[in-house]
Parts: structure tokens; C-alpha cells; sequence
């Protein structure tokens, strides 16, 4: 029976240790690594934009890691695709919340996917990243009429942009006459219609008519040859790459070459491949980031970038890359990656330095910062106009 109690005891004594290293490589872990969740549209109908903005994301976290590191431990970034869907955004941001215990999320980038993840995140005590879901109205909880506290964006506004482009119209483009043809089964692109509309007609501008498509529309000739007997001097697409760059092409080869304004959602290779490259004339469009111009910062962003995937950036890296960097800045700036202190921190952001411009977090936790106006001829940026807010 002695015996017995010996070996019992031995066994105990062995197992205590044995777990005790197991337990210790485990927090060992957990002490050198901060774990960033990533809700991304990286398949579906608008993964041009989600892997784009993986990459600037990427990019950012190898950057940082390499130089030490955040609060001297390693980025460890959880990366989960959304498919291009609301409801599924949503599953991902209590998956990374809950399950996966991140202490932020980098995404979604449209703002329908992040509208949905928003209570999510909110419910949990998670900051929760946008780079780009513009949408004006998208930060304000509908049920408190209140700023969601875990909720920001690297981005400017939808009215911002519509107004812009009014102004742009009227102003360098002399234009008291416009048409827009404008995705109707999006609040995206409906909100940038009732900016840019407002502000064109305050500016003593008319608007001709009114038409629309909807979302996965690839044939506009009927509407287009409506509108090319209309006398008219600019068109304005509020919309997306994929039905926009279709628009362009049938627009320019029956004919009309009226310039074609357009806001951030023109941002995209695939706009240029759908037009075709001989049809990219007179083609202007409001956007978070250009790489026209000689600024350091960008063009050493511009140079890393290429290297590491063998393409320049477009906006939508640039702000998510700025999304990174801003988070990791106030994990830096928290002194903890405590849920509860970054979000502090990210609420008190102020002139920070980004590629996309200098960021200022408002009371909305919206981003405070200027926009740019770039036109394109053929697949180059050949002009860039800066507009402060």
C-alpha cells in the first residue's frame, strides 16, 4: 500500500511539472505576440478591394514587425475571408472577438459588411477598423442615434466625395449641366448622388436627368443612348468599378466624350480593364491616396510595396495600410493591447502621418483628412488635385 501512495505521488509530482512547461510555453506565447483579427473581402464580387487592402495590411505588419515589433512583441495577424457579404462579415467579427480573442479587426472594406459588424464588435469591446467603408451615415448606432465607441475608419465620407466632385465639376471643369447615372441598388452609391447633387445645384448647376442601374448590370447602351441626345457637360457615375468600367467602355465607343466623373469606388485595375485603356479619356475621380507627386513617405510606401507584390498600390492598400499603422500606433500609445485602452487611444488620435495624408480621429471617430481629386488617361494618373476638408 505504501508503495502504492509513493507511485501515486511520483505521478503527481511528474504530471505538475509536465504541465507546468506546458503552461508556460503557452503563455509564453501569448506574452510576445498581439493577435489583430482580419475581416476581409478577399473572394466574391468585390475582392479586388479586399486583397488589395490584405496586402497594404500585409505590408504594414511585416514592416513593423521587422523594426521590433508593437510594445516589443510581434504583430500576429488572423486572417479571415468575408466573401463579399454582410452576414458573413458579421460571423467573422464574433469569430475573431470571441473564439480567436483579437485584440482589434482590420475590416471589412465596404461599408454594408462593416455596418453589420459594427454591434458585433461593439458587444464585445473590440475596436473594429475600416479602411474604407465611406458610407456618411455608417458610424452612428441607429438604435442610440449615437457613435459606435469600438468603431472607426482610415476613410472620409461618401458627402465629402459627392461634394468634391460637384465642386470639381463646377469649378475646374466648368460644367452647369450634368447627368448622373448612378447604381440604384446601393446606399453607397445613392448617398454620393444627394451630396453631389445638392452641392451641383447650389452651385447654380442643373441636373439633366437622373438614370440608374443596378449591381451586376453589364449592358447600358439603351440608357447611354438616351442620354448621348441630351445636352449635358459632364456624366457622374456613383457606383463601382464592375459596372462603371462597362459604362466608360460603351459610353466612349458610341460616341460620347463627355468627361466621366466618378468617386472612390472607380478605384481599381479592373475599372481600366473592363473600359479598355483606349477608352480611359477625361476620367476623373475622388480618392483617399495618389502616388502623383513627390511626396517622401509615399514614395517610400509606393517602393516597399512593389517589391513585396510586384504592382504599385492603389488607394485601397494605401488606407489599409494606414489602418494598421494608425492601430499600431495607439497599441504603442496605450502602453497595453488591452481592448478597452486602444480604443481609447484610437479615439484620441491626432495628426497622425499616414500615406493617405494626415489623420485626425473626430467625435464620430470618423477621419478627419483631405482628398484628392485624380484624372486618368489611358491606365496612367496624369493630374491630381488636393482638396482639404
Amino acid at each position: 500500500m505504501k508503495k502504492l501512495v509513493k507511485l501515486i505521488t511520483v505521478f503527481m509530482v511528474i504530471s505538475s511539472i509536465l504541465t507546468g512547461c506546458s503552461s508556460s510555453g503557452d503563455e509564453e506565447t501569448t506574452a510576445t505576440t498581439i493577435k489583430v483579427g482580419v475581416n476581409m473581402e478577399l473572394s466574391g464580387s468585390v475582392a479586388s478591394y479586399g486583397q488589395a487592402e490584405f496586402n497594404g495590411i500585409e505590408l504594414a505588419v511585416k514592416q513593423i514587425n521587422a523594426a521590433g515589433g508593437v510594445l516589443g512583441k510581434q504583430i500576429e495577424l488572423v486572417t479571415v475571408d468575408n466573401t463579399s457579404a454582410a452576414a458573413e462579415a458579421t460571423s467573422v467579427t464574433t469569430r475573431l472577438a470571441t473564439v480567436d480573442e483579437v485584440v482589434a479587426i482590420l475590416g471589412p472594406a465596404t461599408s454594408g459588411a462593416f455596418k453589420a459588424s459594427l454591434p458585433v464588435a461593439e458587444e464585445n469591446g473590440v475596436a473594429i477598423i475600416s479602411p474604407s467603408a465611406t458610407d456618411s451615415t455608417v458610424m452612428i448606432n441607429e438604435t442610440t442615434d449615437a457613435a459606435y465607441a469600438a468603431g472607426f475608419r482610415t476613410c472620409f465620407v461618401d458627402s465629402f466625395q459627392g461634394v468634391t466632385m460637384a465642386n470639381f465639376a463646377s469649378n475646374n471643369l466648368s460644367a452647369t449641366k450634368a447627368v448622373i447615372f448612378g447604381d440604384n441598388s446601393s446606399d453607397y452609391a445613392q448617398g454620393l448622388a444627394l451630396s453631389f447633387t445638392t452641392q451641383f445645384e447650389a452651385n447654380g448647376g442643373t441636373i439633366v436627368t437622373q438614370e440608374s442601374f443596378n449591381s451586376g448590370d453589364t449592358d447600358f447602351n439603351s440608357v447611354l443612348t438616351k442620354i448621348a441626345a441630351l445636352d449635358y457637360d459632364v456624366i457622374f457615375i456613383p457606383g463601382y468599378y464592375n459596372e462603371a468600367g462597362l459604362i466608360i467602355k460603351q459610353a466612349r465607343e458610341m460616341g460620347i466624350t463627355t468627361p466621366i466623373l466618378g468617386a472612390d469606388g472607380f478605384e481599381s485595375p479592373d475599372l481600366i480593364n473592363l473600359a479598355g485603356t483606349a477608352n480611359i479619356t477625361d476620367i476623373y475621380y475622388s480618392t483617399h491616396y495618389t502616388s502623383v507627386g513627390d511626396d517622401a513617405k509615399v514614395a517610400a510606401f509606393v517602393a516597399a510595396y512593389n517589391a513585396e507584390y510586384g504592382e504599385n498600390p492603389n488607394s485601397f492598400s494605401a488606407l489599409a495600410y494606414d489602418a494598421a499603422m494608425m492601430l499600431f500606433d495607439a497599441i504603442e500609445r496605450a502602453g497595453d493591447a488591452d481592448t478597452a485602452k486602444v480604443i481609447t487611444a484610437l479615439a484620441a488620435t491626432e495628426g497622425f502621418e499616414g500615406v493617405t495624408g494626415t489623420i485626425t480621429v473626430d467625435a464620430n471617430h470618423d477621419a478627419v483628412k483631405a482628398i484628392f481629386v485624380v484624372g486618368l488617361s489611358g491606365d496612367t494618373a496624369v493630374s491630381s488635385v488636393k482638396v482639404n476638408p
